[in-house]
């Protein structure tokens, strides 16, 4: 018998080109098969009778087999096998199509659990395509994701083989007391009840144990990470007197903002780096609190970058800080790809001898070339959309400097957590005053020209729009893009307006010129696609028009429409849709009644799932697996409060915990490939 860490070919029923297959689901070793959890089950427990069952739905029947009838080839590929088959009280027929095995393997006389959908009449039954089993095998069944010569059976077989290849002990993690306090499974017991349940209500505190597992790693992860960053720096700055930062700005501060820059400060005195996350909503004010930072930084000596993920919001960022730090003598430069040779150079050669104090820019600012004299702060906007690697390599261009996260995605507490479990957070939970509400309407496809109309009156009344669509080209039938629709609007609805079109594709250079000129005041519409989540701010847009919105998150609308409401005009953003299903009004139900991001995440979480947070969060993490952070917050929190226990304690470091230790790094090790 294999051991745990042996391949799979080694196990009965699998050999080198099976392994093949199993390879192709992520499956390499003993251990790996067992953690190929089911996707669902087939219960067939609870089977009625002929007699009772429903018509044009599934059900499931226990009958005898009592009757094969010849096959009937009704065209070439396509024969049709028929078996009658009782349950004492009535008869019933099975319809099996193109499946030769499956008919011969039926046996006149022998008991069968059949589960499928019954047609025909109160008087004459059928069951076509059904699911099929001995009347003698297990009653709920698991299913799992599969690929091409892999089937439901060889996977089932080969994980009873996989549950005999371990004693208990070998797989298990915890420390006895931890599972006897949570009230946990052993781990020995949730794996095989997670493949193989007695019966329905088992699978639920297998699983429950399972994910706790993947929780708790996840946090014990995390914390490794906040600890290793925990290092010396050679920037250590005293706070000055901010005076010279708050009085150049033209507004006051929310207490939000200055607790903020308050526990950045702190960060930067210490002799560990910061690692901060500001977690604000749309127009919460977090450039100001990096602006601060920078300030601080400048103060001792010290230089900043600020990393965005597109050139349009790296301007943008560049004149915010200009117009924030300026005027206190703080000097700034911007370093993005489309630049020439010989302004990369220019700015590059400032950088390095010293003449900049903050840089702002893209990737360039961690390619090869791009030097600083002393970077004592790096500053990370939407780090969701850069690797580990990108954010390494600019930490490596200073000596452990400083770092802070900037997330324009509100993110519900217990997820930021997970997600950013290595960062300390800060919340900007207090939007600027002067900020006015965003009227936010959801509307059908019929009341198109009545919003169109409401948009030309914007437009003439001297504002500007946003028209969003879903798709760039030309692809399902029933999306608006932008490229068609741009042209449609401009020889219809929008017949002599100056429109212009914003989308991914689109070479850089060709998007800060749209933009330029959405911002200058040259366009009137601006047809785009989510493109303008971030970094867009024209203070005179004044009206958003999203088409298909059932097709958007929650949050990514709530992040949409805080592109308009920038200035002194009142606002709106009409949301359009023709998907009139329940779920879909209540989605927009909830954007229209409330201007709070992280209200809206909340109920983004519970209703889609962490899919969207953490699938494409924070790349270089491992994904869950089993969790679901919706569903799963008491187990979450139980996660958390053992991990920070097992940190604070120092217990984590001791043999008892060695197993759960490599559980860790594994996963690590995973992500990381």
């Amino acid at each position: 018998m294999p051991k745990l860490d042996d391949s799979v070919m080694y196990l009965k029923g699998v050999g080198p080109k099976r392994a093949e297959l199993f390879k192709k689901l992520g499956i390499e070793t003993v251990r790996d098969l067992l953690y190929h959890l089911p996707r669902h089950y087939f219960d067939f427990t609870a089977p009625v009778s002929i007699a009772e069952t429903l018509l044009e739905e599934q059900n499931v029947v226990e009958a005898e087999v009592i009757k094969k009838e010849r096959p009937a080839m009704i065209r070439r590929g396509m024969t049709i096998y028929r078996v009658l088959v009782t349950d004492g009280s009535d008869d019933m027929t099975v319809v099996i199509f193109n499946s030769q095995y499956q008919f011969e393997s039926l046996e006149v006389g022998g008991s069968y659990i059949f589960c499928g959908k019954v047609t025909g009449t109160l008087t004459r039954r059928e069951m076509s395509s059904p699911l099929i089993q001995p009347a003698a095998a297990e009653r709920i069944q698991p299913v799992y994701p599969l690929t091409a010569g892999l089937t439901q059976n060889i996977l089932r077989n080969c994980l009873k083989n996989a549950l005999l290849a371990f004693k208990p002990e070998e797989v298990e993690i915890l420390p006895a007391d931890i599972i006897k306090k949570t009230g946990l499974l052993p781990e020995a017991e949730a794996l095989r009840l997670i493949h193989f349940p007695n019966k329905r209500e088992d699978a639920a505190p297998a699983r429950r144990r399972l994910a706790f597992d993947e929780l708790l790693t996840l946090r014990l992860g995390m914390a490794q990470m906040r600890e290793r960053n925990r290092r010396s720096t050679s920037y250590s700055m005293k706070t000055p007197d901010m005076s010279g930062f708050t009085g150049a700005l033209p507004f006051e501060l929310t207490g939000a903002q200055k607790r903020a820059i308050a526990e950045c400060a702190a960060d930067m005195e210490k002799g560990s780096p910061m690692n901060r996350l500001i977690l604000g909503d749309v127009g919460s004010g977090k450039t100001a609190v990096a602006a601060a930072c920078c300030y601080i930084a400048a103060k001792n000596g010290a230089q900043s970058v600020l990393m965005a993920p597109t050139e349009i919001l790296a301007a943008q960022h560049f004149e915010s800080l200009k117009g924030f730090l300026e005027p206190s003598g703080v000097r700034i430069g911007l370093l993005v790809g489309s630049m020439t040779k010989k302004q990369k150079e220019k700015l590059v050669a400032a950088a390095s001898g010293g003449e900049l104090d903050v840089i702002v820019g893209t990737h360039a600012l961690f390619q090869a070339g791009a030097e600083y004299q002393k970077l004592g702060l790096v500053i990370t906007d939407e780090q969701h959309r850069f690797g580990v690697e990108q954010r390494a390599a600019l930490a490596k261009k200073g000596s452990d400097p400083h770092r802070l996260v900037m997330s324009a995605t509100p993110i519900p507490r217990t997820l930021a957590l997970m997600i950013y479990g290595e960062l300390e957070i800060s919340v900007l939970d207090e939007l600027p005053a002067g900020r006015k509400k965003i009227e936010t309407y959801a509307v059908t496809g019929k009341l198109r020209s009545r919003a169109c109309a409401y948009v030309r009156k914007e437009i003439d009344s001297g504002g500007q729009a946003y028209i969003v669509c879903p798709a760039v080209e030309e692809g399902a039938a029933d999306l608006k893009n932008v490229t068609d629709y741009a042209k449609e609007l401009g020889r219809g609805e929008f017949s002599g307006y100056r429109i212009g079109v914003l989308h991914g594709q689109l070479p850089p250079a060709k998007k800060e010129a749209v933009m330029k000129q959405f911002k200058d005041g040259e366009l009137d519409i601006l047809v785009c696609t989510t493109v303008v989540e971030v970094g867009v701010d024209v203070p005179n847009a004044s009206v958003m028009m999203v088409e298909n919105a059932d097709r958007f998150g929650l949050s990514q609308l709530h992040q949409l429409r805080g592109r308009v409401g920038r200035g002194e005009r009142n606002s709106c953003c009409i949301l359009i849709t023709d998907n009139v299903s329940e779920e879909s009004r209540k989605r927009l139900k909830i954007l229209s009644s409330t201007s709070s991001g992280f209200e809206i995440s909340e109920a983004d979480l519970e209703m889609r799932g962490p899919g969207d947070f953490f699938g494409s969060a924070q790349h270089g993490l491992p994904p869950l697996r089993i969790a679901d952070l919706a569903a799963d917050t008491e187990i979450v929190a139980l996660a958390q409060t053992t991990a920070d226990s097992l940190c604070d304690t120092g217990r984590i470091t001791l043999p008892g915990c060695a197993a759960l230790r490599g559980r860790v790094e594994k996963l690590f090790e995973a992500a990381s490939d």
